[in-house]
């Protein structure tokens, strides 16, 4: 597998910096924002859709220093009760999806969504109880009436361009467990699938390496956040896992993102890179960091060096012994 980052941590950069900082440290690939939550400092997208000549230009800067853009990322709220959040969702999303297509690049990450509990709601509503059954009616409607139809149009439109959508399964969206990433894929087509994030897994107590199996065995993943979170046990026992404390709020959260290595053991993190040789996953292994406690240099190059430790980079060889 290959090695890339998440480019948003490095938005003070140019460009041209930022690609060169990600060749000194021995990456493969750059995920790059184009909008939505993780912006589009590195990512012209208008500008780039109009001409193929910026286009070109813009993938010589990448590939002359040996790194590929492993994907297009645009993660926002498309079905938001927001109309203008979602229309500003939905049409980065698109941009990005014909974007992509013209410059080869595989996959484009976002998020699934959420809607309200009804067609006049003002606000995002996220059930995580079946009971009271108000909750369990509110879900029936925002995934057959909203979900679903939303990402069947989305689907066939990034089937159509050859192109694959990484849902990353997170909390506060309908997708956040790969039993709803499988339920979403079976209601639309094989162009959904996950960026999956450990990270976000941990603090629900599903296992990563069993996720990845599940959803390798029905080749569902589409590209892979390396990022880490530490659990405090003492601090679970008073907050619970949704815990509502700010981000910064370290030293009383139940869960706190790290950076790779600095949450679980080089044995957990060699499993997941185990698990997705296995289960049919050879792609690129993204660094993402959001890790409140360490600097950006730092985490990002502690997590690049506790990731070349345990990646799996040469492809497998015959079985000589057998």
């Amino acid at each position: 597998m290959k090695i890339g980052v998440f480019t948003v941590l490095f938005a003070g950069k140019t460009f041209e910096e930022m690609l060169d900082h990600v060749k000194d440290s021995g990456l493969d690939a750059v995920e790059i924002g184009t909008g939505g939550n993780p912006g589009n400092n590195f990512c012209p997208i208008d500008a780039l859709l109009e001409s193929e000549d910026k286009r070109k230009a813009y993938l010589e800067k990448v590939h002359a220093r040996g790194l590929t853009i492993s994907a297009f990322s645009c993660h926002d709220n498309p079905i938001s009760p927001n109309k203008a959040q979602a229309k500003n969702a939905h049409d980065t999303f698109v941009k990005t999806i014909k974007l992509a297509s013209l410059m080869d690049v595989p996959v484009v990450n976002t998020f699934s969504g959420t809607p309200g509990s009804h067609e006049d709601s003002k606000y995002p509503n996220w059930p995580v109880t079946p009971w009271p059954t108000e909750y369990s009616e509110i879900l029936k409607w925002q995934w057959e009436e909203k979900l679903i139809p939303y990402w069947k149009e989305q689907g066939k439109l990034a089937e159509e361009h050859g192109v694959k959508i990484g849902i990353e399964l997170h909390a506060g969206f309908l997708v956040h467990t790969p039993h709803t990433m499988l339920k979403l894929r079976e209601a639309t087509n094989d162009a959904v699938g996950a960026n999956l994030d450990p990270s976000h897994l941990w603090w629900q107590g599903i296992d990563p390496v069993a996720a990845v199996k599940i959803l390798g065995k029905a080749n569902a993943i589409h590209h892979f956040h390396a990022k880490d979170t530490y659990i405090d046990q003492e601090n679970v026992n008073m907050y619970g896992l949704t815990d509502m404390q700010p981000y910064a709020d370290v030293q009383t959260r139940a869960w706190t993102f790290r950076s790779v290595g600095y949450g679980h053991s080089s044995q957990e993190w060699s499993n997941i890179i185990s698990a997705l040789r296995t289960y049919g996953y050879d792609y690129v292994v993204s660094i993402e960091h959001e890790d409140p406690i360490m600097s950006i240099d730092e985490g990002f190059s502690q997590a690049v060096k506790n990731l070349k430790a345990v990646n799996i980079k040469d492809s497998a060889a015959d079985m000589w012994w057998a």
